[in-house]
């Protein structure tokens, strides 16, 4: 009766979600997409306007970015002409979303690089310069019909900040939260990633309480400012001491009391790039092999040392033959080699490793930034067949172990047979793995978050009842009794038995 009731509400929770997400994804976690305004401004096929948004591979939209009037504590426009006059505005165009795809929830960031510190750290120094802030917040977000507001400080107590900043990002956070609940506006935050930041800028524990999501900024832990070769952003880190991971960070903040269901994991749509001090190295080792001070370019984002996965994979689709794929097991990178440049980067495969753990960890969700630089004009037609390699490699391991064979009889599994959105189904008791392939060519990192988070679930799933199923056998074992004891007991009790016998 039990196991029926649990199967009703498992059931009924899964419908409850897919209704809830009709639009979007079905898989019931968030998936946030910054959406870099300025990306508009780029020349010839990185170019990217509101209008090629694909609102169904996300389930919030974060529009980048607002700044903070430093005389007024007010939320501003960083761009007038961009944001409310060029083709109608993009704001009108990223709100209008929302009538097409009701599941959408569209927020406003405000800060980023290059808003710098300083002027945050002035304006949450005083209870006085906070309400007007979140006065002004509240006026803004009620006239243009936002959803809510993202926090981007870059970063309390660094870049021209002071030690208060801590604390003070805990008043402004816990009045802005307190100033929403009316409104049922939503409030999330940014938070570097690395050791050092995390270690002055944030009170966790109390930050965690009072906001809705904490977008966990998962990249750029390496670049050419450390000299050498490296990942930028590695699932994990080349050292058991090495704190900067991906996986280090979601540790870290688990430990310092953030709830794992509000952590979102950030994964980047870019990679970083490296000139090799020596060209002719045979082998590039990840934080010894030497770089110069700056990297190179890509035709569309224009910035040394950077380039979108959308020139990355044109530079592939291009020049293949020139570049030598590489893959880096202890970080789950991927990354590309022609002579004396190094490029570092997420592809299918490693977004797919990040979804995974981010599964793994029972995290809100994953984020990216940002969406403007995937490929998503779909130009590029090399694909990468084994963006799913580690999951069918953990499959194949799976699939032979004879716990499953238990597990399979509750987890209810859709007849392989049947047509459905689920990867693994199961048949004549045997556990089979569809391998997705994308939907189109268009947004090919996206469509991997999409289908990978089906995997990790499910994966994770049919994990866990299988460990129940082991649990549920060690307590049996534990309850049978021993047969050499109760051999051993009647013994006794039979000579006890003799004794007694003997005496009367």
């Amino acid at each position: 009766m039990l196991r029926s009731v649990c199967l009703f509400v498992a059931l009924f929770y899964g419908f409850s979600v897919t209704a809830q997400s009709s639009g979007g994804p079905r898989h019931g976690k968030a998936v946030v997409c910054y959406v870099a305004t300025w990306a508009a401004y780029r020349k010839g096929a990185g170019q990217f306007e509101v209008d090629n948004l694909n609102p169904s591979l996300c389930t919030h939209l974060v529009y980048t970015f607002a700044g903070l009037d430093d005389k007024l504590n007010t939320i501003k426009s960083l761009d007038e002409w961009m944001d409310f006059q060029r083709n109608s505005g993009a704001v009108n165009k990223i709100l209008a979303l929302k009538e097409r795809y009701p599941h959408l929830k569209v927020t406003i960031a405000i800060g980023g690089w290059n808003e710098g510190s300083a002027r945050y750290s002035n304006m949450t120094a005083t209870r006085e310069g906070r309400k007007k802030f979140i006065d002004s917040v509240l006026s803004f977000l009620n006239k243009y019909k936002f959803d809510g507001l993202d926090l981007d400080w870059e970063y309390p107590a660094k870049r021209g900040g002071v030690e208060q900043d801590k604390n003070n990002y805990v008043s402004l956070v816990k009045e802005l939260k307190e100033a929403f609940r009316d409104h049922g506006y939503i409030l999330t935050a940014a938070f570097g990633a690395g050791k050092s930041t995390m270690d002055v800028a944030y009170d966790l524990p109390r930050l965690s309480q009072h906001l809705d999501l904490i977008h966990m900024m998962c990249y750029d832990y390496h670049g050419t400012w450390d000299g050498t070769v490296g990942a930028n952003a590695p699932l994990r880190g080349i050292s058991d001491d090495d704190v900067l991971s991906v996986e280090y960070t979601i540790k870290y903040m688990l430990d310092h009391g953030v709830k794992p269901h509000k952590m979102v994991l950030g994964l980047p749509m870019y990679g970083r790039t490296f000139v090799l001090k020596n060209p002719n190295i045979t082998h590039v080792e990840f934080g010894v092999t030497k770089v110069e001070a700056s990297g190179f370019k890509g035709p569309y984002t224009g910035e040394n040392g950077f380039m979108g996965y959308n020139e990355i994979c044109m530079e592939i689709e291009n020049n293949g033959s020139s570049w030598q794929k590489l893959w880096h097991e202890q970080t789950s990178t991927p990354y590309l080699r022609n002579g004396e440049k190094v490029l570092s980067y997420d592809n299918r495969r490693s977004i797919a490793a990040k979804v995974k753990m981010a599964i793994d960890y029972n995290l809100g969700g994953v984020m990216v930034w940002s969406i403007d630089t995937d490929d998503f004009n779909g130009n590029c037609k090399q694909g990468e067949p084994d963006a799913f390699k580690d999951f069918y490699d953990r499959y194949k391991t799976l699939k032979n172990d004879p716990v499953l064979k238990e597990a399979l009889k509750t987890l209810h599994l859709r007849d392989n047979n049947l047509s459905s959105h689920t990867a693994y189904t199961v048949s004549d008791g045997n556990l089979h793995l569809r391998i997705p392939n994308p939907m189109s060519p268009n947004y090919p990192l996206m469509q991997s978050i999409d289908q990978a988070m089906t995997l990790a679930l499910e994966e994770k799933r049919i994990n866990d009842e299988m460990e129940n199923v082991a649990r549920g056998n060690e307590i049996a074992h534990k309850d049978e009794p021993d047969s050499a004891n109760m051999v051993n007991a009647a013994s006794v009790l039979c000579f006890a038995a003799l004794v007694l016998v003997k005496l009367l």
